[in-house]
């Protein structure tokens, strides 16, 4: 199964990211079943951001009342990777509810999109998800945005 993430979402994601000088940017993916539309940006409130990230409580819990009052679902979470490698971490695996959850990773030139699952093929806690790239039209950006064959949950940021 595919997801899709709207075009609007990745560049504003990818301009957190290239904005943080070295720290992990992150926030909160919303939308509707595997289609994210939105996200709501949180604070890295980890001891060491440069090398982890951890989202502020307090943005967690607002977005989980919101939710509960007909707001945005909560559909998974995003973080970047300084590092350049837009896959999960060992960390990441560690901290990794298998909730179902998307992950979206943004690096400096990709994103990569993942699943948190219990015994997952990434250190035993994520799954890739193949994923689409969705406009205002509707047009999807296809596989001539992934910039590793064989790797549909990778794709460039600069397509």
């Amino acid at each position: 199964m595919s997801a899709h993430i709207s075009r609007s979402v990745l560049d504003a994601l990818a301009a957190l990211a290239r904005s943080a000088s070295g720290w992990e940017v992150c926030g909160l993916l919303t939308g509707e079943g595997d289609r994210v539309t939105g996200h709501l940006p949180s604070t890295n409130v980890a001891d060491d951001p440069a090398m982890r990230f951890e989202i502020d409580p307090a943005t967690l819990l607002a977005a989980l009342k919101a939710e509960r009052h007909g707001g945005p679902a909560i559909i998974g979470c995003y973080h970047s990777h300084p590092s350049g490698d837009p896959a999960p971490s060992r960390t990441d695996a560690h901290d990794a509810a298998p909730d179902g959850k998307l992950w979206l990773i943004l690096a400096a030139h990709e994103a990569g999109l993942w699943r948190a699952v219990a015994d997952g093929a990434r250190f035993g806690r994520f799954e890739p998800v193949p994923w689409t790239i969705t406009t205002p039209s509707g047009l999807h950006a296809g596989a001539g945005f992934s910039k590793r064959p064989g790797e549909p949950h990778i794709r460039s940021l600069d397509a």
